[in-house]
């Protein structure tokens, strides 16, 4: 007989905010990175109003549904009462991708919001058929790759953009998010229960949010109080405008036009270079997902799994959004937070009624994000701690190796961001070096070669630009090249250690000719740089005029060198075996 498992029980009001937090940052994001650099402002929001939010929330409303619909059935099937749904929701990465690399340069050649929609529409739907399609290979490629390799990428990802994206909100705002993060830490770390039973999310919430409007009064009546007393106080005006976008729109079926877009492929083939790297990095992270809740209990089918999460991103598309949905990272952290499935069907109704609604902006006006921030940095610290704990003992420096490609991504991503946001020179220019024009420019004003002083211990910078420049002592060129294909380049690497762990040589061998072939097509560690806008670089496709350019020739050609080298490995050790070490 099965154990009652109920729709919703008290500690789901902690996975529902957490959950609810981190898709209101993406629909905040959908509004300003559309209205900013797709042109959807005054009477062309409607694209946004009309076609996106919609669109994307009856896409989570779908997903969020299934999800809880699974845990109920595994819970049924295992007669258990603690199974926690997968999170799920607008997929970050793509989000951002798609505004800059697709919608971005079609608004900007064509000056058209419609243009730039319908090309989000191809970009969307694009993903969503990739991710159909993985499902049925996904189950394979979990089979065969050590724990350690997937769960190291999501711990990679977790602590530099998750955990450390909030923790820098929560101490920028520290009167609205260090009380609030506070609470978390004794609710979860604990494991306190508050009065009355509250969930620990409910009350952090709710106290940084008191904080915030005690914070806004304090500032009306007390105008020459310091700045950093009142630093986080709300804007009492912000409520009012946020409900001026506030009325009942129903999802627009775009199936039609997205249809006839399809049938012109010289209009939308040149972003498949964006479009199947993102659909592929979509796969991985939902199978790594998958595999982090089996780590924690929960073993959810593959393909089932998947496949909902593809159908859900075609639906977002057929109904005018142009941004993917995914399998969110964090089901170890919510299970943590004592959530179990009504998280997720909660958060799926709220979105929807937010988003059709048109009060996605009240809400972020009246609830300061900072006040759940403390929730997503617990959820990212329970992933990196499940990675080292999850996986055999003697992974553990395996899951290590896998962290560093991550890390590098976040820190090539702060410093693009950081050279985009300060102006001046550009990251192109520090590698690639000043242009002819700029060296024209600059006429006499540099000196003699007579009067240059010697320094035997600085190479010549190459013809191709100056690969050795860096920032902080950190290569920048090593940074871009880790950042691209960066999922792919933690699951291998972590992937090729657990085998050596193991001697399994043969294994690790298959794992560098899978790098070195994914390397030479450009999916890992090749791109080109445009000013400070960084893009792939696949192995067919043209570079872009006057742009940086990276092969990673030679990052692909030592992959290959490992594979030869552990065959080798293999093959003497079959010859003569050893002993494991006692430290092994």
């Amino acid at each position: 007989m099965s154990a009652q498992y109920p729709l919703f029980v008290k500690r789901d009001l902690d996975g529902f905010f957490g959950l609810f937090i981190d898709n209101l940052v993406q629909l905040l994001a959908i509004l300003f990175l559309c209205s900013t650099f797709c042109g959807m402002q005054g009477e062309d929001s409607r694209y946004l109003f009309q076609f996106i939010l919609p669109g994307a929330a009856l896409s989570i409303l779908a997903g969020n549904v299934f999800y809880a619909w699974q845990a109920h059935r595994l819970a049924k099937k295992e007669g258990r009462s603690d199974v926690t749904a997968l999170p799920y929701g607008i997929n970050t990465p793509s989000l951002i991708v798609y505004v800059f690399f697709v919608m971005g340069p079609v608004y900007a050649q064509t000056q058209s919001v419609e243009a730039a929609w319908q090309m989000g529409l191809i970009a969307c739907f694009g993903s969503g058929v990739i991710e159909v399609l993985g499902a049925f290979v996904a189950g394979w490629i979990r089979k065969w790759t050590p724990r350690a390799a997937l769960l190291s990428t999501l711990a990679g990802i977790a602590i530099g953009f998750i955990s450390m994206t909030f923790a820098l909100e929560i101490y920028q705002k520290p009167f609205v998010g260090l009380l609030p993060m506070a609470l978390i830490f004794v609710a979860l770390f604990s494991r306190i229960r508050f009065p009355g039973g509250l969930p620990g999310g409910f009350v952090a919430v709710l106290a940084g949010t008191v904080v915030a409007w005690l914070m806004t009064l304090l500032g009306n009546l007390w105008p020459a109080a310091p700045d950093w007393l009142v630093y986080g106080a709300l804007d009492p005006s912000r409520p009012a405008a946020g409900l001026q976008s506030a009325g009942w729109r129903l999802p627009v079926w775009s199936g039609n036009i997205l249809m006839d877009l399809l049938q012109d492929p010289s209009s939308w083939g040149g972003f498949l270079s964006v479009i199947v790297p993102m659909g592929l990095f979509n796969v991985i992270g939902s199978l790594q997902n998958i595999e982090s809740a089996e780590a924690s209990g929960d073993s959810y089918p593959t393909a089932p799994s998947m496949l909902a999460n593809g159908i859900g991103t075609i639906v977002a598309a057929l109904f005018g959004s142009c941004f993917p949905t995914t399998i969110y990272i964090g089901h170890p952290g919510w299970k943590g937070l004592g959530a179990r499935a009504g998280y997720s069907t909660l958060n799926g109704i709220v979105i929807v009624l937010l988003s059709l609604g048109g009060l996605i902006g009240f809400v972020a006006a009246v609830i300061p994000m900072e006040a759940g921030a403390a929730i997503v940095l617990w959820i990212g610290i329970i992933i990196t701690a499940q990675a080292f704990s999850a996986t055999p003992d003697h992974h553990g420096p395996a899951v290590a190796v896998g962290l560093f490609p991550a890390i590098a991504a976040w820190g090539a991503t702060v410093m693009l961001g950081t050279f985009n946001e300060a102006g001046g020179k550009s990251v192109q220019e520090l590698l690639a070096g000043p242009t002819p024009a700029a060296v024209a420019a600059e006429g006499d004003s540099n000196p003699p070669a007579d009067e240059t002083p010697e320094d035997e211990t600085v190479p010549a910078a190459p013809p191709s630009g100056n690969p050795e420049a860096k920032v902080n002592g950190f290569l920048i060129n090593g940074l871009l090249l880790m950042e691209r294909g960066y999922i792919f380049t933690c699951m291998i690497l972590a992937a090729i250690a657990a085998c050596l762990l193991d001697r399994r040589f043969h294994a690790a061998a298959v794992w560098s000719l899978i790098a070195a072939v994914m390397t030479w097509l450009g999916v890992m560690h090749a791109y080109q740089l445009s000013g400070n806008i960084l893009d792939f670089l696949f192995r067919f496709a043209g570079a872009g005029e006057g742009w940086y350019v990276f092969r990673a020739n030679g990052i692909a050609i030592n992959y290959l060198l490992w594979a030869i080298a552990f065959l080798g490995f293999g093959g003497y050790f079959r010859r003569h075996p050893q002993a494991e070490s006692a430290g092994h």
